[in-house]
């Protein structure tokens, strides 16, 4: 996971709250470590940092940093203990010994394969699939890694050492470890044997150090005994689909054997029918194809999978959707030129009231496309109004002074007692203020300043609002407040004609509202299953914008409207959407 750069987005220092949450979250997840232990870990005083980062994959991390060294990171809200911590309590996780020559792989991003354990004298570990475990070298329990057991110890042992063993996470020397003071492993001896035991790791440690010398003719050879020859290691593929069966409703056997395209075609079978079942009603109908895809079908891809049809058997949706309209399940017809819609639903076909709704796995170790470590809440967002050096002597009885920011309502309630204070309002029509010469000089007009005399409340706050200048306040969930002046830009789509005569949709100013472009870009390459770019946004400094083929008003507008709930005043561009009927 952090095997290449990550990239940054926030680092904050922990509110006290947040303190104790993530004691409580340690306690949770690390049973064997006592109350000591969790104050030692999570300090009540000393400096801890919370940093969020996007994984060179894509995956959303929140990492806790303590003295300048990662202590923790969370994946998926699972906690995950790293290599410093694994160094001051080497027994939290279950320990399985690797070669020193196998660190390389680990580091470079590979998987962890079982040939490459070293079978200690007491026997392996006992884990069960799924469980965290940490990966040491031989000679030293220092753990160097911690992965994620793709099998349990039994099954390890009954397939005679062979597979994928453990789906690595972090390893010393990568760009996590980077990112503390760079220590290296301390010398821990590893645990005391009987005397029998002693014995027999004696000579299995004079066979190993004979082994050392190569270790991949080590590997090769032990697994020709066995008529086949695995790696150690196995470096990941980027377009890998992760092997976490619990979310694909896949088991493992069936999945290594059947091929990519196989896979996609069950994947589409699935997302498809947990849509129907579970996301679709009646009165939705009739329903946009597209829609049902972009809306329905990909927030139903299991996380960990990524849902493509075109590397699926079919190629297009409408192909599949015959297929399934030939099965019955739903009925398609084209209500527009050129637009095709899902008019009917049979929910009580037996595919749909079979199909069983796949349990979210803890374990998955690869966050779902454009989902976060957390769910996405917009920000706060609040007008406020800066004091000028022309409005100072208005304002300065109220203790503010030049560039103070108030709400509107407190401009109101400083206006209000001003005029009662220096017996400004009018004794025979309450509703009229005298204007006295600091009001004249704030808020009249030159030309105005020997005509106008009173004004109405209404115009009174109204040209106070007015010769204010504007800001605004943007509060993120769980962050401080961040003032800023000016307007806030609205997130902005537009459509564009490119020089082949083909129409992109762009959008701009995402960053203002938490939303990170490149994560925008890959859920939309998805659901629009057209390309997306993310280029420097002409004319604004350190903006992005996100361009996608073709337009997808529609499925952008879906996104930010009703998936991150952002106001729809703070959207422009959203009429742009193809009417029904015409073509994108």
């Amino acid at each position: 996971m952090f095997a290449k750069a990550f990239r940054v987005k926030s680092n904050t220092a922990i509110k006290g709250s947040d303190r104790r949450k993530l004691r409580a979250d340690v306690t949770t997840a690390f049973p064997t470590l006592g109350t000591d232990q969790v104050s030692e870990l999570v300090p009540g005083k000393e400096e801890l940092n919370i940093v969020k980062l996007y994984a060179y994959k894509g995956d959303a991390v929140t990492v806790y940093v303590s003295g300048g060294n990662p202590i923790l990171f969370e994946l998926e809200k699972n906690l995950y203990p790293t290599v410093y911590t694994l160094w001051s309590y080497p027994d939290l996780l279950p320990t399985f010994t690797t070669w020193p020559l196998v660190l390389e792989k680990l580091v470079g991003g590979a998987d962890l394969m079982l040939p490459g354990l070293v079978m200690p004298p007491a026997g392996l570990p006992q884990v069960q699939k799924g469980d965290l475990c940490a990966i040491s070298l031989v000679g030293n329990r220092a753990p160097v890694a911690i992965g994620v057991a793709a099998m349990s110890t039994a099954e390890m042992l009954t397939s005679g050492l062979k597979g994928r063993g453990f789906s690595v996470l972090h390893t010393y020397q990568d760009h996590l470890w980077r990112s503390g003071n760079k220590s290296s492993p301390p010398s821990i001896a590893p645990l005391a044997l009987d005397s029998a035991d002693l014995s027999e790791e004696k000579g299995s440690v004079q066979v190993d150090s004979t082994l050392q010398g190569d270790m991949r003719h080590m590997i090769l050879k032990g697994e020709e005994e066995n008529g086949e020859a695995h790696q150690a290691c196995e470096e990941k593929s980027l377009s890998e689909a992760p092997e976490d069966t619990s979310t694909g409703g896949l088991n493992q056997d069936s999945t290594e054997s059947k091929t990519l395209q196989e896979q996609m075609d069950e994947l589409l079978q699935q997302c498809f029918l947990h849509a129907l079942k579970c996301r679709v009603k009646k009165a939705d109908l009739p329903l946009l194809t597209s829609t049902f895809l972009g809306c329905h079908m990909f927030s139903c891809c299991p996380e960990g999978r990524q849902l493509d049809i075109k590397k699926s058997s079919y190629k297009k949706l409408s192909k599949f959707l015959q297929q399934m309209q030939q099965e019955q399940i739903i009925q398609v017809k084209e209500l527009s030129k050129g637009v095709e819609s899902i008019v009917a639903v049979d929910w009580k076909h037996p595919r749909i009231t079979s199909f069983v709704i796949p349990e979210p796995s803890p374990t998955s170790q690869t966050i779902q496309e454009g989902s976060r470590e957390q769910p996405y809440h917009p920000p706060d967002i609040k007008p406020l109004y800066c004091v000028p050096a022309s409005m100072t002597l208005l304002f300065q009885e109220s203790g503010h002074k030049k560039g103070s920011f108030l709400e509107g309502s407190e401009v109101r309630t400083i206006i209000i007692n001003y005029a009662k204070k220096n017996d400004l309002v009018d004794a025979d029509n309450k509703n009229l203020v005298k204007l006295d010469p600091i009001l004249c000089d704030c808020i009249l007009e030159k030309n105005e300043q020997h005509t106008v005399m009173k004004l109405t409340w209404d115009s009174l706050l109204t040209r106070c609002l007015e010769k204010l200048q504007p800001a605004y306040q943007v509060t993120f969930p769980g962050q401080e407040p961040i003032v800023k002046k000016g307007k806030i830009c609205p997130i902005d789509i537009t459509l564009a004609q490119r020089a082949s005569n083909k129409k992109v949709t762009v959008v701009r100013n995402l960053e203002a509202y938490g939303l990170d472009p490149y994560s925008v870009a890959a859920i939309l390459q998805q659901r629009c299953q057209a390309s997306t770019t993310v280029t420097s946004a002409p004319g604004a400094k350190d903006s992005l914008q996100v361009q996608i083929q073709g337009n997808q008003v529609h499925h952008l507008g879906w996104l930010l409207l009703e998936e991150y709930q952002l106001p729809r005043k703070h959207i422009q561009g959203l009429e742009k959407a193809p009417k029904p009927g015409k073509k994108k």
